[in-house]
């Protein structure tokens, strides 16, 4: 049963909002300490995954008022697409500091991590790959739902 959920809506909007700065800032910090990393380029990737998931999150923010869930499903997203984004940039600065990173193929350039950081960047990988799927599925069937007065 989907209630009337706008001041729940609100509220996660706007910390949607509050965590795309906040992720927006950490990609162009992470842009910042490249040169300085194990894997410049995979640095470079985890500025890049920073400043994009940051967009997503503002642009998610925008559009969340749209969606037509209910409490538990606007909570189970919300919290998914916090995790998925944080965790994309996040892992990917992890496999740039220790130069890991075996599953990303080319973006690693051939270097493979100890076995407790590729386990690490791999939980990453595969879980921030379910959630984000998860959140564009919800997204998607919440926005064809029609407005309810």
């Amino acid at each position: 049963m989907i209630m009337d959920n706008s001041t729940l809506q609100k509220q996660l909007s706007n910390k949607l909002l509050y965590s795309g700065v906040l992720l927006f800032l950490l990609g162009l910090i992470t842009g910042l300490i490249v040169p300085i990393l194990a894997n410049p380029r995979m640095g470079v990737s985890s500025h890049i995954e920073g400043v994009l998931n940051g967009m997503f999150l503002i642009i998610l923010s925008l559009i969340w008022s749209k969606i037509r869930l209910s409490d538990r499903w606007l909570k189970i997203t919300f919290w998914l697409a916090i995790y998925g984004t944080f965790m994309n940039w996040l892992g990917i600065l992890i496999a740039s500091i220790f130069n890991g990173g075996k599953m990303l193929g080319i973006m690693a350039e051939g270097q493979e991590g100890s076995p407790v950081v590729e386990g690490i960047i791999n939980f990453s990988l595969m879980s921030l790959s379910i959630a984000m799927i998860i959140i564009c599925i919800a997204i998607l069937f919440g926005l064809r739902k029609p407005r309810t007065a």
